[in-house]
């Protein structure tokens, strides 16, 4: 399933993959997402901070926003149910 018109990509960087209404999960699903790499003091949130088709545009949108992808995990996000 792809995004569709009631769900706006740009709000879902910045959020928690547990906090994702079941219409925005699902909109992802099958898509790539990059999460930092957990470390304890940022536990328990871990946040989207790009999501894309391959691991190639996550990164990219990382870079575009300044962001170092080696500090990313990359994550093929998987439907709900």
């Amino acid at each position: 399933m792809g995004l569709n018109s009631r769900v706006h990509p740009e709000r879902l960087v910045g959020r928690s993959p547990e906090s994702l209404r079941p219409s925005e999960a699902a909109a992802l699903a099958g898509k790539w997402i990059a999460l930092e790499i957990y470390t304890p003091e940022r536990a328990p949130l871990r946040r989207i901070e790009a999501f894309g088709h391959s691991v190639e545009e996550c990164i990219r949108r990382l870079t575009e926003r300044g962001l170092d992808p080696t500090r990313y995990e990359f994550t093929l996000f998987t439907a709900p149910y």
